[in-house]
């Protein structure tokens, strides 16, 4: 008890004159704060050394967060030391003591440092931060990336034009032909990213506006949607991320079940090989477990659209699941297993896609809008030790899984004959 109780006078001591007050001194490696550009910095925005005094003697404490030292970052200061007791707990002591002597001055997150893992406090002036309001202009590049991305459901569904693309605008009247595929895949996006604005009213976290991407082999590569506030917590990212998917793939999946039970409305329907169905694992384990023998190796079969159009529609979902960057599924990662799991998803995710992409032209447009676009790092959250809930780790774990489903190939074959014909 003696010796404990020395090495945390001797730990406080160091920490009460431990304040560095040379601006040149460099930040650590490895930012606590990934993604955060901040605001142009000048003398007015920095945190003066008595406030830095008063945040270590006044505002942490030991029943929240034990300071043993301090460096300078950014505009603010990196606050390292032990962690008392619930994080979440003590992040709601902390912060209200920090409003209740400075106001809404200063922003608090409680994060694990990269270098040692361990728990650190950093505080910044909130003038320091992005501002959370929503450009105009962003509506008008969202309304055009939209009205493109239309247009590339409108193409993807009619495949006379799909081989001749010049002759697009000669013949505008043939992509009315499209009009049903492009509603059925428009609605699930549409669901998806009513799954992401429901969810995320209801946390609190404020999402921008979605820009819609097109695509000529799918029609669209789904939405990219910036966060424009600070998520408070890994649970509220795991929600807002999984909300989306599970809403997509829910819709989805009964749309896709409906056009094998639903005749084709002309009676005819689509006709494609049953080798379509062993590109996705899922896909061909719905139509293997309802078609049964009607689904043989290289046999043409009929087939209602709504089959093809529910199908683009669940792969659109996966994509957005890959666990990578910014992605839906990199979110997730992130809100169930934290950064640094989510980087080396991020990097596996890519390297797969990379190499995929010297086979599939649809994953080397993916990698090169994950690696330009989407590739993260994903902003710190207020508060970034505690776990999610479990049942909410649950329906992260569940998006993640059905995402894969959609993308891995079904491996097994459709007939018992060619099954015997293996082991002969």
């Amino acid at each position: 008890m003696n010796v404990e109780r020395s090495n945390n006078d001797d730990a406080e001591t160091k920490a009460q004159g431990g304040v560095q007050e040379d601006d040149n001194v460099e930040v650590t490696s490895g930012s606590p704060l990934p993604g955060v550009k901040p605001q142009q910095l000048d003398e007015s925005m920095r945190i003066p050394k008595e406030t830095i005094d008063i945040l270590k003697d006044q505002v942490f404490a030991f029943d929240t967060f034990f300071v043993t030292s301090q460096e300078p970052y950014e505009g603010g200061v990196l606050f390292k030391g032990n962690l008392r007791g619930e994080a979440a707990r003590s992040y709601e002591k902390i912060s209200t003591r920090m409003k209740n002597i400075f106001g809404d001055q200063y922003k608090l997150f409680l994060l694990v440092n990269p270098e040692d893992d361990k728990p650190v406090a950093v505080v910044v002036p909130k003038t320091t931060l992005p501002p959370e309001t929503t450009a105009v202009p962003e509506w008008f590049a969202a309304g055009a990336f939209g009205l493109v991305t239309l247009f590339t459901l409108l193409l993807r569904n009619v495949p006379a034009l799909q081989s001749n693309l010049s002759s697009t605008f000669d013949n505008l009247n043939l992509l009315l032909d499209g009009l049903p595929g492009c509603f059925v895949i428009a609605l699930l996006l549409g669901v998806h990213e009513l799954g992401h604005i429901f969810v995320a009213k209801s946390t609190g976290v404020k999402l921008g506006v979605p820009f819609f991407v097109p695509s000529w082999q799918i029609g669209s590569f789904g939405a990219i949607t910036r966060i424009k506030n600070i998520v408070p917590k890994r649970e509220d990212l795991l929600k807002v991320a999984a909300a989306g998917p599970l809403a997509g793939f829910s819709l989805g999946f009964v749309l896709f079940l409906l056009g094998f039970i639903l005749p084709p409305s002309d009676g005819i329907g689509v006709i494609v090989d049953a080798s379509v169905f062993h590109e996705s694992f899922l896909a061909g384990g719905v139509a293997k477990l309802l078609l049964g023998d009607v689904l043989k190796e290289g046999t043409p079969i009929s087939v209602n659209p709504l089959v093809i159009w529910a199908w683009a529609g669940l792969l659109i979902n996966a994509i957005n699941s890959i666990p990578a960057g910014e992605l839906d599924g990199g979110r997730i990662s992130f809100a169930i297993w934290g950064r640094k799991a989510s980087a080396r998803f991020t990097a596996i995710s890519i390297a797969l896609l990379g190499f995929s992409s010297l086979f599939n032209d649809v994953a080397f447009y993916w990698v090169v809008l994950i690696f330009f676009l989407q590739r993260g790092p994903i902003a710190p959250l207020s508060e970034e030790i505690t776990d999610p809930d479990n049942k909410y780790v649950a329906l992260g774990v569940l998006v993640l899984i059905l995402g894969l489903l959609v993308c891995l190939p079904y491996p097994f074959p459709f007939t018992y004959d060619s099954i015997n014909t293996d082991f002969q």
